[in-house]
């Protein structure tokens, strides 16, 4: 699968999270940083952290506008529409992802204003 292949389909994961197939995408020592908060680095603390994510926040429709990809380096700008306590965000996000050859991501960075999340309290 290419890079840009593999970023597609794990962004289509979200729509029905399953936190180890999620998790299975990622390399041992990859790093994962929603830029507002601190990285998370490495397959068992992502794993972690996805598991209180998908426990609060269920599925995500990662609604992709535009997706360009170099190498290995994939770059989406989406809306990520997610759900909580009833009430519905649609959140804009840039998401750039690096993925090794063997069709693992090994970088997630995604770029947002956390004031939509946070005001749900």
């Amino acid at each position: 699968m290419t890079p840009d292949a593999v970023v597609t389909e794990f962004c289509s994961r979200w729509a029905d999270p399953d936190v180890e197939t999620l998790v299975a995408y990622f390399t041992e020592g990859a790093v994962y940083h929603n830029i507002p908060m601190e990285p998370v680095v490495g397959k068992d603390a992502i794993r972690e952290f996805l598991t209180g994510f998908v426990g609060q926040f269920g599925g995500i429709d990662f609604r992709i506008h535009r997706q360009a990809s170099n190498g290995p380096v994939v770059m989406n700008e989406r809306t990520d529409v997610l759900t909580m306590n009833g009430t519905t965000v649609e959140l804009p996000v840039m998401g750039v992802f690096e993925v090794t050859e063997d069709g693992r991501i090994s970088g997630w960075r995604d770029y947002f204003d956390m004031a939509p999340i946070a005001a749900l309290g």
